[in-house]
């Protein structure tokens, strides 16, 4: 039996919040003081959140050292050291509603009253710098380095055309002798790909995002090579008093002393107003020209910052509200097996729940026994795990510095944890299956791929409804999902007549059917989307599909000996699939391509797009394109989005590969169509 993990007790707590202590501190180093991170900042946010969660439950084991005591990192040596005016504070986190209801009740409990207003700002994903203005001219900027202590980089910031190198008079106002405002160093993210195109011309590492090329730059000792990186500064703060009477004021101000402040910005009455622009700006924060990675709440009224000052390191009156990260980290509570339609045996990892991309994931795939091994992933470690879209949650890699020696191997059984039959390696595959073609586990998951978004897509037949439906006896084969009536549902648990009636109905309207959709319904092995679009447009009916041989298939490029003889196999064994579709009142419609420039051209895409990748598949099918799964000597482009992976490495390598941006895909299509 498997050992979960759950709460701890004082002296398990003790020995995590040292672990924890250690690697924050390891990974904030890494970041703010080199600028070579080594995880993402999801990932990093994921560690503190878990360090502060444990440290105001056990408050009295709190390390001098932990992150939650300090504020930034430490200076560079490679420029001069200078002391801020007025120290940076920090600013506490937030990652839900729940979250930022607490501050307000912490805060209007100190107030003593309701509070106004809320200004809200978008937390660019830059560099802090601090200016300093005498008699209106600029005379310094400093980086925020320690929150005290900065290096002096003045000589690079006056490369920035966007900072004023003298302010703008302000009507009926003389300004104090010195004026200190703060603001983020920041890469267009239009910038940062032209850059990364030059870097790729001249056969030089890519750089890893706009935020690291910022900083970075700021510490050229070259000025010259700061003024080439078309750097943008967006002031957000005025420490100086000119009699502003709220945060919206201060912006106002910064813009009429000459500064840039971001355009995005936005007054807020109440909580509920706060939650509909994190909820707008959390969706379109890919449409941005630069990167941020949450909001920063501010209560919007001097008097009352003024009353609530702050609390140690971290200001009361602000609050940073994290946006869902792709990346994060959590605990494998147990490892549990799962049986797929092809009988396949996947290892899925139970996770302690974290908020990742949006959704709270618990379950994150491993794949196979060889990629256990590989990540040496136990049931107990602390890990990595990252979603982007749809796709289920990875795990990345398992943070072996936080073990504690409870940790526990996990080793794939002989018999299948459904039917307990027999379980083996198929030659020349990593996964293992189970051999019972009429195992249960094995057709359920079959009857849900059937009605899949890929597939038929019949609303409101989930996973767990369909499981139902197949425990109930209801359904057993693909095609009993269209003889349903509204009394068989109507008696089930969790159903009523309006239910079912909708069931049915939406049944019914997916009996019209693209071809290519119904021949990835089939399940077919090895058959997967693009196959199925390829067969489609190949053959034209599923007739001619059917009659086949296992030589014509393989004359399809794309299709192999393995996949061809999949093919043939499955359709020798299910000629009377025909008298099903008609009994269930099926109609298949073919897929009608255009045949332009792109027919026949392969594309594959890496990294994260503004637009939905599956949109962006279809705008290609239609184009008479086709996707790729993998990098190869037939690959024609590779379309790059935010943070591309290891793809972009094995394209580089072959020199007829185009690879070019969204942009210049949606180009691309726009000029064939």
């Amino acid at each position: 039996m498997a050992v979960r993990f759950g709460k701890m007790n004082k002296t398990e707590a003790k020995k995590r919040i040292a672990k924890l202590t250690r690697e924050v501190n390891h990974h904030r180093y890494l970041y703010h003081v080199l600028d070579k991170p080594e995880i993402s900042d999801g990932a990093l946010d994921s560690l503190k959140n878990e360090l502060e969660k444990l440290e105001k439950e056990f408050p009295d084991l709190v390390l001098p050292d932990s992150p939650s005591q300090r504020v930034g990192g430490l200076p560079l040596d490679k420029f001069s050291k200078v002391s801020h005016l007025s120290p940076i504070l920090s600013l506490a986190d937030a990652f839900d509603l729940v979250d930022i209801k607490d501050w307000q009740k912490r805060n209007e409990k100190i107030l003593g009253e309701k509070i106004k207003d809320y200004y809200l700002e978008l937390k660019l994903d830059g560099l802090t710098v601090v200016l300093t203005y005498q008699n209106g001219v600029l005379q310094r900027a400093a980086t925020r380095g320690d929150g005290k202590i900065g290096e002096d980089v003045t000589t690079n910031i006056k490369t920035i055309n966007s900072v004023p190198l003298s302010l703008q008079a302000l009507k009926n106002k003389k300004l104090p002798a010195v004026l200190e405002v703060r603001g983020e160093v920041v890469m267009n993210k239009d910038v940062f790909e032209k850059l990364n195109k030059k870097q790729l011309a001249k056969g030089l590492a890519l750089f890893a995002n706009p935020r690291n090329v910022a900083a970075g730059s700021i510490r050229q000792l070259d000025p010259k090579v700061t003024a080439s990186r078309q750097l943008d500064f967006i002031a957000f703060e005025l420490i100086s008093d000119l009699g502003q009477k709220n945060h919206a004021q201060v912006h106002q101000f910064l813009q009429d002393l000459g500064f840039k402040t971001s355009p995005y910005n936005q007054l807020c009455q109440n909580i509920e107003a706060v939650e509909k622009y994190l909820k707008k700006w959390e969706e379109k924060r890919k449409t941005l020209p630069y990167q941020t990675d949450g909001a920063v709440i501010v209560v919007n009224d001097v008097s009352q910052e003024k009353v609530l000052g702050h609390i140690g390191k971290a200001e009361r009156w602000m609050l940073a509200y994290k946006f869902s990260a792709e990346q994060a980290t959590s605990q494998i509570l147990d490892i549990e097996l799962q049986v797929g339609r092809s009988g396949a045996l996947t290892p899925v990892a139970i996770l302690k729940p974290v908020l990742v991309a949006g959704t709270t994931v618990s379950r994150a795939t491993l794949h196979n026994q060889d990629e256990i091994k590989r990540l040496d992933a136990r049931i107990g470690d602390t890990v990595i795990i990252q979603k982007a879209g749809d796709i289920i949650p990875d795990i990345v890699e398992v943070i072996k510095t936080l073990r504690t020696g409870k940790e526990k191997p996990f080793y794939f059984p002989k018999k299948c944890p459904i039917c307990q039959q027999a379980v083996a390696k198929k030659p020349g595959e990593v996964a293992y299956y189970c051999q019972n073609k009429k195992c249960y586990g094995q057709n359920v998951e079959k009857l849900i791929h059937f009605v899949s978004k890929k597939a038929f897509n019949i609303e409101g037949l989930g996973k767990s409804i369909v499981r139902l439906l197949a425990d109930k006896g209801l359904v057993s084969s693909p095609f009993d999902f269209f003889t349903l009536k509204t009394g068989d549902l109507e008696v089930l648990e969790g159903f009523a007549r309006k239910k079912a009636d909708n069931l049915v109905k939406a049944i019914s309207q997916a009996r019209e059917i693209n071809l290519s959709n119904f021949i990835y319904a089939l399940g077919i092995r090895h058959v997967g989307e693009e196959t199925s679009q390829l067969l489609a447009r190949h053959f034209g009916s599923l007739k001619k599909i059917s009659q086949a041989s296992q030589e014509e298939f393989m004359t399809l490029s794309d299709i192999g000996p393995e996949v061809a003889s999949s093919l043939f196999s499955w359709w020798r064994e299910n000629q009377n699939i025909f008298s099903a579709i008609e009994q269930a009142g099926i109609k298949i419609k073919n897929l009608v391509s255009q045949k332009g420039a792109l027919a026949d051209k392969t594309f594959l895409f890496s990294g994260s797009l503004s637009m939905e990748r599956e949109k962006a598949k279809n705008m290609l099918r239609l184009a008479g394109a086709k996707i790729l799964s993998a990098v190869s000597k037939n690959l024609d482009y590779l379309v790059i989005g935010e943070n591309p992976g290891s793809k972009l490495a094995g394209a580089k390598k072959i020199k007829s590969i185009k690879i070019i941006s969204e942009e210049e895909f949606l180009k691309l299509l726009n000029k064939n169509n």
